[in-house]
């Protein structure tokens, strides 16, 4: 470390002279203070001696050198080898700049990750996903909601399945749905819409019983179907799908054999139920 020039030396050692020489002073000027009475203190003096105290203080803070600042010895660094040099530049391309690999961050990422992930989808929005939006849909009831499949099993029983309720109700929350059948009898219908009442159709759903539509012929329901002009209409009967394939926008043939259509606008399922998943 380099020696300070000959004449800041002197200048310093001047200052540290000057100091001492004031400090005696200072001393003996406190002890003679200290011999007089409180009652003789001239204020005057005692203020002059407190400004020299603060000068002296002043000057000794201000001469004092710093210590001079210690210096970092570069760390020396490992020669690098071709192998290591391959590795840093891979961790590099792989790890953005100040992001560091550690077991927090894995939790965290896991933890991002199983908060995010997609959402399984309800009933309803699958339901509505399905019908693409529509608003009306019309239905048959043999096959479809009804286990009984023939006209004639209505004169005596009629039973809602229980795997097609929950899809059911979804349908009235949203679409203007009509149910219609053929019967044979007056019988039939009592039959089919006490069924429909006890399965709850009516209270938890938005059906209603003037939405329940009764014919004695196939052509009937054709019929039903053409007026309405729904969005959807779900039939069992292959010959009905057809004839109303050019007047209805969507249709779905529920049938134990799948059928292949030539037209885009008529789906096929083996159920109600299987075709909302």
């Amino acid at each position: 470390m380099a020696e300070p020039p000959s004449h800041l030396s002197s200048f310093k050692d001047e200052l540290i002279q000057l100091i001492k020489r004031l400090g005696t002073y200072l001393a003996l000027k406190m002890s003679n203070l200290f011999s007089i009475s409180l009652q003789k203190l001239d204020p005057r003096s005692v203020g002059a001696i407190a400004g020299l105290a603060v000068a002296i203080i002043f000057t000794y803070r201000f001469t004092r050198s710093p210590a001079p600042p210690t210096r970092r010895q570069p760390k020396r660094q490992a020669p690098i080898t071709s192998s290591t040099a391959i590795s840093t530049q891979s961790n590099i391309t792989l790890m953005p700049s100040g992001v560091y690999s550690s077991s927090e961050d894995l939790r965290a990422q896991n933890t991002f990750d199983e908060f995010f992930q997609p959402v399984k989808p309800t009933l309803g929005q699958i339901v509505r996903q399905k019908l693409n939006e529509g608003r009306k849909v019309t239905c048959r009831l043999l096959g479809v909601i009804l286990e009984e499949s023939s006209p004639e099993e209505l004169q005596t029983k009629a039973t809602v399945r229980p795997s097609v309720l929950d899809v059911l109700l979804e349908i009235t929350k949203f679409c203007d749905l009509y149910l219609m059948e053929r019967v044979i009898d007056d019988e039939s219908e009592k039959n089919v819409l006490l069924a429909l009442e006890n399965a709850g159709i009516f209270t938890s759903g938005g059906l209603v019983k003037d939405k329940v539509l009764f014919c004695r012929t196939e052509n009937g329901r054709t019929s039903f179907v053409r007026q309405l002009e729904p969005d959807w209409h779900i039939d069992t009967n292959p010959e009905i799908v057809s004839q109303l394939a050019r007047f209805i926008k969507y249709q779905l043939h529920v049938s134990p054999v799948k059928t292949e259509w030539t037209t885009g606008k008529v789906l096929s399922s083996p159920s109600l139920e299987k075709f909302f998943g």
